[in-house]
């Protein structure tokens, strides 16, 4: 056998070992259920379960192949968020910017080499906004200011934040070192505990222009995964979690459908017209808004494949689809709650967790009612809001 074929089955074989259907994974997802209470009373998903997610692939998935990352297809990617979100939505939500590393390709070619000299497994957090002027130094820009809401910020290799100087609606983004950059631990919230979204605080660190990118800007690596949108992609893996919520949910609700009679001495919630007739309903709105997710995902990407550029109306579909399924899972989520009935009330059931984390993944602005109005705008034929597209 050549060395190249050698190489080649090697990469397979690590592909394989590190997929969704592999024992690791597999193994993975079953910590995060174990732990996902620790997560929550620490507030942040903590280092050596980083570490694990860097075993499985989480952190290599979007470095370009070649630095040695696996540069996956956005679908791939998108399935072990969804299902480390079902695990436990924090985790999934920190997971999920193992997808980041696309922003940083906008880097010059030589930083990315630096930036992955070490391997391919870089955990890269930002809080970019508010977007905190930058004074202009020779070769570079001198920061300082307060970013807000860095998930997975303590887990961090590098950080980024956002100065001005962008274009388009695009903020520029300063990378530094964790070790330069404050964390201010306030992250005081009812829903997703655990992904650690404190605030970020400079005083006056020196950053070179060429650690510095546009956020969402041309890339300066040509792989596949560079070409697909990177804003849009960062608004599918925060959507994604709350499928994994919604999922999550219904399994509950099925386990407990036949377990138990009501308190009165009702029948089984299974034995209830109304309980299966709308427990058929929540699952057809969720497959429905699963499936358009996922289908304008692979879309756009066998689009990619076959050398054709994106168009507008395909970030649109791509940005539209995932709000729309953070919206019906996020309504999911409430439905299997009301169907519950009295016992969901309780602060340690299952579906007070899924409730309250999957509020707060619709109140992202990538996932905010704005974006129908700037999909509708493309639409119709209208320019969208500036960083829509």
């Amino acid at each position: 056998m050549s060395h190249s074929a050698v190489a080649e089955q090697s990469t397979v074989l690590t592909e394989v070992s590190r997929g969704i259907d592999s024992p690791a994974f597999q193994a993975v997802l079953e910590e995060v259920r174990q732990r996902r209470e620790e997560f929550d009373a620490l507030g942040h998903v903590p280092v050596d379960m980083i570490e694990r997610f860097k075993d499985v692939g989480i952190y290599r998935a979007a470095t370009p192949k070649c630095f040695g990352g696996d540069a996956l297809a956005p679908a791939e990617f998108l399935r072990m968020i969804e299902l480390i979100a079902q695990a436990d939505g924090s985790a999934g939500w920190v997971a999920s910017f193992g997808s980041a590393s696309t922003y940083l390709a906008a880097l010059p070619f030589e930083t990315q080499a630096k930036l992955y000299a070490n391997g391919p497994d870089l955990v890269f957090a930002g809080g970019l906004f508010p977007i905190q002027p930058a004074e202009a130094v020779e070769g570079g820009w001198k920061v300082s200011g307060n970013w807000k809401f860095a998930s997975g910020c303590k887990g961090a290799d590098v950080l980024g934040v956002g100065i001005g100087g962008g274009q388009g609606g695009k903020p520029r983004t300063a990378l530094f070192p964790a070790a330069q950059v404050e964390i201010v631990e306030n992250w005081d919230v009812v829903g997703l505990k655990g992904t650690g979204s404190h605030d970020l605080r400079i005083n006056g660190e020196v950053v070179s222009d060429e650690w510095t990118f546009i956020r969402g800007g041309k890339p300066n690596i040509d792989e596949p995964l560079y070409r697909y949108p990177t804003i849009a992609y960062a608004a599918q893996v925060l959507a994604v979690v709350n499928l994994g919520l919604a999922r999550a949910a219904l399994d509950e609700l099925k386990d407990m459908a036949s377990g138990r009679t009501g308190a009165t001495g009702a029948p089984k919630l299974a034995d209830r017209a109304y309980f299966r007739v709308e427990t058929a309903k929540i699952e057809a709105d969720l497959r429905s808004a699963r499936g358009f997710f996922y289908e304008s995902t692979t879309q756009v990407w066998d689009s990619i494949l076959a050398a054709n550029p994106v168009t507008n109306e395909q970030v649109s579909l791509l940005r539209l689809s995932a709000a729309q399924m953070a919206r019906v899972a996020a309504n999911v989520v409430q439905r299997a709650y009301t169907l519950a009935g009295i016992v969901a009330i309780y602060s340690r059931h299952p579906l007070q967790r899924y409730l309250r984390d999957s509020m707060v993944v619709t109140q992202h602005a990538f996932l905010g009612e704005g974006i129908y109005d700037g999909a509708g705008s493309v639409m119709l034929g209208v320019d969208p809001f500036p960083g829509f597209l």
